[in-house]
Formats: C-alpha cells, sequence, structure tokens
C-alpha cells in the first residue's frame, strides 16, 4: 500500500525538493607519474600509470 497524500502539492514545493539535483564538477587530481590532470582511481590518460606503475602503453 502507498502513501496517499491529504492535499496536493504544489508545483512550486515539488520543485524546491529538485532543486539540489544539479551536477557538481568533476573532482580532478593529478598524476603522480606525469602531472597531468586526471580524475581519481583511474588510469592517466596521457601516460598510462596508475598508483605510480605502468599499466597500459601509451605511444
Amino acid at each position: 500500500m502507498s502513501i496517499c497524500p491529504k492535499n496536493k502539492s504544489s508545483k512550486a514545493r515539488r520543485d524546491k525538493r529538485r532543486a539540489n539535483w544539479k551536477m557538481g564538477a568533476t573532482n580532478l587530481v593529478k598524476c603522480s607519474q606525469c602531472g597531468a590532470l586526471m580524475m581519481p582511481h583511474r588510469v592517466c590518460k596521457s601516460c598510462g600509470s596508475y598508483n605510480k606503475k605502468e599499466i597500459v602503453a601509451v605511444d
């Protein structure tokens, strides 16, 4: 059984709840090998290293 609201929620009240759903900026960190900006906990796209070890060979 679902809840049954007693009164209708206005559009303004409904949209106030959804106001905080905006997307934030991505968090970037410096690569420990080359110093390029990259997403944390991912292989660096410029040098192919992760946790100071080469994972992917990049040309």
